[in-house]
């Protein structure tokens, strides 16, 4: 009798993990990679839907050429909705961080008031929101109450960011109700730092804001470079941007290379980020290192 192979530890763990992950990997190549590689291909085509055929026409890189250097309604579109972005981004964060140290004490009702954070993300579908948007809700009251508008125009004048501001402002309730995921992923940071940590920060006489600088903050680093991600990847599907409405037009060759560039300047702004982001911590490290050094010497 031929002894029996028995599978090895290190290989029973890779098939257990294959088995775990093949229905999301069947998922997403039936639901979206095959979707994504056919749009690919109608960017480059003239698509003719008929009563019993579907007929594609080869024209190249038509579509992209078009997009990209024969109109503006790309350009008109986008670089409006991107200051926006730019504006939203660090306010969404650094409201949900501030939000998650709050909640991630020991209150009572703690438990309540994350789920209240958190069910806008589950109630506002697009649909939702843009009836709200449409309606005028959304904006903060005092800013009529007390004409800060009036304010901001003295301030900012006729300059390109005086709009996205105001637009912000008026969605500012709106577009804070989509910060529920951040503060979710920042509280499961928060609960990664080791009590003790703090325990021997207090002992030693740091004060609360020196503890947040120098424990909190860095523990959270991964946390805020993933939160960054998911915010800018929210905002730029925001039911409100404008470049999804004009993906939403009829030529179906001509929306899929609109899409395929849109998600190539979403991947360019990505690695952006990623880039400021990682620079920043590098000179973290470094002056922290010096000062290491520097308290050793």
């Amino acid at each position: 009798m031929a002894p029996k192979r028995i599978l090895s530890a290190k290989r029973s763990r890779k098939l257990e993990g294959s088995l775990f992950i093949a229905p999301w990997l069947i998922g997403f190549i039936a639901f979206l990679g095959f979707p994504l590689v056919f749009s690919l291909f109608m960017s480059f085509h003239t698509v003719k839907i008929l009563p019993k055929k579907i007929v594609y026409d080869f024209v190249g890189v038509k579509y992209y050429r078009e997009i990209l250097f024969n109109s503006s309604d790309l350009y008109d579109k986008l670089i409006p909705y991107f200051q926006e972005v730019v504006i939203m981004i660090p306010v969404i964060v650094i409201f949900a961080l501030m939000i998650s140290i709050m909640l991630n004490q020991k209150l009572p009702g703690r438990f309540v008031f994350r789920a209240i954070f958190f069910l806008p993300v589950i109630f506002s579908t697009g649909a939702v929101l843009m009836s709200f948007i449409n309606q005028g809700e959304g904006n903060l009251g005092f800013l009529e109450r007390f004409n800060i508008g009036g304010y901001m125009d003295m301030f900012l004048g006729d300059s390109s960011w005086a709009k996205p501001v105001k637009t912000v402002l008026n969605q500012f309730v709106l577009v804070l109700w989509y910060s529920g995921v951040q503060i979710l992923l920042f509280i499961a940071g928060l609960q990664t730092i080791s009590t003790s940590a703090y325990e021997s920060a207090r002992i030693d006489g740091a004060t609360p804001w020196e503890v947040f600088w120098k424990i909190t903050l860095p523990a959270m680093s991964p946390f805020i470079l993933l939160n960054l991600i998911y915010t800018v990847v929210d905002m730029f599907t925001f039911p409100s941007n404008p470049v999804i409405s004009l993906i939403n037009t009829g030529n179906y060759g001509f929306n899929s290379a609109l899409a395929w560039i849109y998600f190539a300047i979403i991947l360019v702004f990505l690695g952006i980020v990623i880039l400021i982001y990682s620079r920043i911590n590098r000179k973290k490290c470094r002056s922290k290192s010096l000062v290491r050094k520097g308290g050793r010497t």
